[in-house]
C-alpha cells in the first residue's frame, strides 16, 4: 500500500463504491474533509487486468452530480464542439498526452498503450473519467473536465464537504 493511502481511506474507498477498491496506488483529490474524492489507480489491477482509468471518482455526490450531467446530453455537444473548435481540440489532446504520461509513471502496460480514458483525445465518452482527471491535475489542465465541475457546482463542488 502506498503512504499516500492509509487504512482509512481504503475503508473509506470501499464504503463509497460499495465493494472494495482495487489496484489503489494514491489518493489523488481529497474531499476539504480530507476524505478520497478521486483515486489513482494502477495500470495494472491486481488479478493482471488491464485498466486505464487511472483518475477513478468516488465521492458518491459527484459521481451522482456527474451522473446527471451525463443523462443531460451534454457529451454530445461537448464532442460535436471538439470538431469545430481547433483550440479546444488542442487543449483537449494535450491533457489526453498528460493522463497517458501520468499513466506511464505508474508503469508499463501494453495492452492499453496510447488509450486514455473518457473518450480523449477526439470524443468525450465519460464525464466521471474527464471530472476525475480535472480534480487530480488541477483547473487548465482538462478543459471539457473542468467545464464539467462548472456545470454541476449547483450539485456538488469541490470546496464544500458532502460526505
Amino acid at each position: 500500500m502506498s503512504p499516500d493511502v492509509s487504512p482509512d481511506d481504503l475503508a473509506t474507498l470501499e464504503q463509497q463504491l460499495g465493494r472494495p477498491p482495487r489496484g489503489v496506488v494514491g489518493v489523488a483529490a481529497r474531499c476539504v474533509c480530507g476524505r478520497p474524492t478521486v483515486v489513482r489507480t494502477a495500470p495494472r489491477l491486481p488479478d493482471g487486468t488491464p485498466f486505464p482509468t487511472t483518475f477513478y471518482l468516488t465521492h458518491p455526490r459527484a459521481v451522482a452530480a456527474v451522473s446527471t450531467l451525463e443523462a443531460s446530453g451534454v457529451m454530445r455537444e461537448m464532442t460535436a464542439r471538439l470538431a469545430e473548435d481547433e483550440g479546444l481540440a488542442a487543449a483537449y489532446r494535450a491533457a489526453h498526452e498528460h493522463y497517458l504520461a501520468e499513466r506511464a509513471a505508474l508503469g508499463d502496460v501494453p495492452e492499453i498503450a496510447g488509450v486514455s480514458a473518457g473518450g480523449m483525445p477526439t470524443r468525450v465518452k465519460c464525464l466521471h473519467v474527464l471530472v476525475g482527471h480535472a480534480l487530480a491535475a488541477g483547473p487548465g489542465v482538462n478543459p471539457l473536465g473542468d467545464e464539467a465541475l462548472a456545470l454541476v457546482r449547483d450539485t456538488w463542488r469541490p470546496d464544500r464537504c458532502a460526505c
